[in-house]
């Protein structure tokens, strides 16, 4: 029987009776790798699984569970940070998710999408020093020759800007990536004055474009599966998801 509902005064945490003596299997096991939390490995693309893993491990257990919001019995919040780190989470932002705004299972998707969110920006790190590795230049120079090719050319103080690097390493990075072939500088016909970073297309084509092919035929055969509405929802998703990025990128460097 759920106690009656109150609402813990802030940052006070609610403790949990114990259940009847069993634990969930899934609260317990093998370190995650991506997350760095215990917990049983989930596959990235195991949605049902993940949904059915969270519901054992924060809702079906504790016996003495918080209802949400009065909404009956049966729901339940986790009552501690340490019960989402046993299953295999951690809070993804400051506030728990599980809040009285939202029923359980909205609050579920919304730690399922910022998992997802935090594991795509690991492996899209991982994936951008392997391409680097094998291209033989480091991963900033490649982030920077990434950024440059959107407009295929750019002033060393643009790159630097858009990049967050000081002049000095900018310009060590358009060193490196000149001698490797990658860029050549040139003066503005315009203006004599400004030195414009231009990308070498032949090169960048034939030794950076063609270590990514392969990956986006598998992106277009993944995009080949949605309708153009699904597109343009997915394309506006990541067009929002780049002003968050770039909203924290200007509030880290001004700290």
């Amino acid at each position: 029987m759920d106690r009656p509902d109150a609402e813990p005064a802030s940052g006070q945490q609610v403790r949990a009776e114990p259940a009847s003596g069993q634990q969930d299997a899934g609260q317990q096991g093998t370190a995650d790798p991506a997350s760095g939390q215990e917990g049983g490995a989930e596959p990235a693309s195991g949605v049902a699984e993940q949904a059915a893993g969270r519901e054992r491990a924060v809702s079906g257990t504790a016996a003495g569970g918080t209802s949400v919001g009065g909404t009956g019995a049966g729901v339940t919040t986790p009552q501690s940070p340490e019960e989402l780190s046993r299953a295999g989470w951690e809070l993804p932002w400051a506030e728990s998710p599980f809040s009285r705004a939202s029923p359980q299972e909205r609050a579920e998707l919304e730690v399922a999408f910022a998992t997802a969110m935090r594991r795509t920006g690991s492996l899209m790190q991982l994936m951008g020093q392997a391409a680097a590795d094998r291209i033989g230049i480091n991963n900033t120079d490649l982030n920077c020759l990434n950024i440059l090719s959107f407009s295929g050319h750019m002033t060393a103080g643009e790159l630097a800007r858009a990049t967050g690097l000081t002049t000095a390493s900018i310009t060590g990075v358009i060193d490196r990536l000149e001698e490797a072939g990658f860029v050549r500088r040139e003066r503005d016909p315009h203006d004599r004055r400004r030195v414009v970073v231009r990308l070498s297309l032949d090169k960048a084509v034939k030794e950076v474009a063609s270590v990514f092919v392969p990956m986006l035929r598998d992106w277009r055969e993944m995009a080949a599966r949605y309708s153009d509405d699904e597109l343009r929802l997915i394309v506006d998703f990541y067009g929002r998801v780049e002003q968050v990025f770039r909203k924290h990128l200007i509030r880290l460097r001004d700290e």
